[in-house]
């Protein structure tokens, strides 16, 4: 699992961000550096393709079985992308390579996270927890971050970029290593998926053509913004197209088929066993692949679903919601922005913040072994809403957080390795609001993994992650009109009370797990007698 998690880590970290230092270097525009940028779009979408990989037999042949197969495939692709990346030369002017690299790069990460996580629910049992396997997980995706940011960084000086990208080709042997030697997980039994056909053929069609009319609509936006993006000048923002379309898309693709999955759960409870049997094979199969794992989790939560949904669109919104203003908060000069220099954020937030994150992780990982999920998940809501106060703190010149280093002696061991104070209290705030993310995401991590039914792990984690992630990108701009009139204190004390909804939710969640574990217990102890 450290390995399969270092192998997801570092495709992202070089292709994201060390790639853009890269071109940045390279005397490459910005307005082309942004049209490379809608390459993040794979991993925000990739449940549209979810499905595919799936249920689709091994690429590759029987031996290894369908999740591995797919794995070592994508890491072959993932490798030769790489390779194909440092071939380029962009200080030549010619990007096409450089380009379609990126591209193959990126759509292969993003499958293979798909295949990840899937293959990550399926074989956790009593014996390898999937808390602890989450966490694991993590810590290796966060390790390939530190390598492939700050350690890219700092071996270009040494071997250049293009060796830089050919190490990092290289290195994803390990997660080869990591597949060869990791188990097969036991195939989806097709009786026990077709038990999830509810309702009469007819309502599975109708609801199946208006899936797939619905995704069908977003990969056209989707295809056109990234045909848009390649031949127009300027090219647009990938985060604009995202803060724009990310929601209705979203709507179209998750919101619209789990409702309709909802209808189904509805009606096929009353339909007869003849009415849910037989339908077209062709139609079965779709329907297995795109709307049983969501009718599958409707007939599961029933009305717990809006819960359930309202904690993953608020978990993690308290700190992706300000993710874009970091760099401006650190770097600007207006609005209680700290001034600090390239290298000084370089070092606090690529460097030390990176290793505070895996600490974060570690922590996690040990209180979801030792006071369980729920408490855990309460724990980093907890702390991701609060340090955001953090933050705040320096933007109002830090009040609280000066006397309190200069009380503690902490301004001294800083000094020690000739860390000036400013810089010093950057670094303290990054290590609580990273070690509380951390935190927060391992038990995030584990705790939407418990939620995804292995029958349809793929599918299930896909679509959880992707609203987790796009929900992020939602009133970025009134943030950023925000912050030019009142400055970054007043965002971060409105991202502190997005933390207290996800606070709430955890709370309503953690009732409705205890109501569902008390009725589970009753009909058992009535069925025993």
């Amino acid at each position: 699992m450290l390995l399969l998690g270092f192998s997801a880590g570092l495709p992202f970290a070089m292709l994201i961000g060390t790639l853009n230092a890269w071109l940045t270097e390279a005397g490459v525009s910005i307005a082309t550096i942004g049209i490379l940028s809608w390459i993040g779009l794979f991993g925000a979408f990739r449940f549209l393709w979810s499905p595919a990989v799936s249920w689709t037999p091994p690429v590759i042949g029987k031996r290894l079985g369908r999740r591995r197969s797919w794995l070592l495939v994508l890491q072959i692709v993932i490798a030769t992308a790489l390779a194909l990346v440092a071939l380029s030369r962009p200080d030549s002017g010619v990007l096409g390579p450089l380009a379609l690299g990126a591209a193959l790069g990126a759509f292969a990460f993003a499958t293979q996270d798909i295949v990840i996580d899937a293959w990550r629910i399926e074989v956790a049992d009593q014996v390898i927890p999937i808390d602890l396997l989450s966490t694991i997980y993590q810590l290796g995706y966060r390790t390939a971050a530190l390598a492939g940011g700050a350690g890219a960084l700092l071996l270009a000086e040494v071997a250049g970029w293009p060796g830089v990208f050919f190490i990092a080709a290289v290195l994803m042997g390990l997660g080869v290593i990591g597949t060869l030697i990791a188990p097969e997980p036991q195939p989806t039994s097709q009786a026990a998926v077709a038990r999830e056909r509810l309702g009469s053929p007819r309502l599975r069609l109708a609801v199946l053509v208006a899936t797939l009319v619905a995704w069908g609509w977003a990969a056209f936006m989707l295809v056109n913004f990234m045909i848009t993006a390649l031949t127009t000048s300027p090219a647009p923002s990938a985060g604009e197209f995202t803060a724009e379309w990310g929601p209705w898309i979203v709507g179209a693709t998750v919101i619209l088929p789990a409702a309709l999955a909802g209808l189904i759960v509805w009606k096929g409870r009353a339909a007869t066993t003849a009415e849910a049997a037989a339908a077209p094979k062709f139609a079965d199969t779709l329907y297995d692949a795109i709307l049983a794992p969501l009718v599958e989790l409707m007939g599961r939560l029933g009305w717990g679903a809006l819960i359930v949904l309202g904690l993953i669109l608020t978990y993690r919104i308290t700190d992706g919601v300000w993710g874009p203003f970091a760099f401006p908060f650190y770097m600007g000069d207006t609005g209680g922005a700290l001034g600090h220099t390239k290298a000084e954020v370089a070092l606090a937030s690529k460097t030390f913040g990176v290793i505070m994150t895996i600490v974060g992780i570690a922590l996690g990982g040990w209180a979801l072994l030792v006071i369980g999920r729920m408490w855990s998940l309460l724990i980093g809501a907890v702390l991701s809403a609060s340090t955001n106060l953090l933050m705040m703190d320096l933007a109002l010149g830090a009040p609280v957080i000066s006397p309190f280093m200069k009380a503690t002696g902490l301004y001294g061991l800083f000094g020690v390795f000739h860390i000036g104070e400013p810089l010093a209290r950057l670094m303290l705030a990054i290590s609580g609001e990273n070690i509380a993310g951390g935190f927060a995401g391992a038990a995030f991590v584990a705790y939407l993994s418990a939620l995804s039914n292995r029958m349809f792990g793929a599918v299930q984690f896909a679509v959880f992650i992707s609203l987790a992630l796009l929900i992020g990108t939602l009133g970025r701009g009134a943030l950023g009109e925000l912050i030019e009139a009142q400055g970054y204190a007043a965002m971060f004390v409105i991202a502190a009370w997005l933390g207290v909804l996800a606070i709430v939710f955890c709370l309503i969640e953690w009732v409705r797990l205890s109501a569902e574990t008390r009725r589970l217990a009753r009909e058992s102890a009535s069925t025993t007698a």
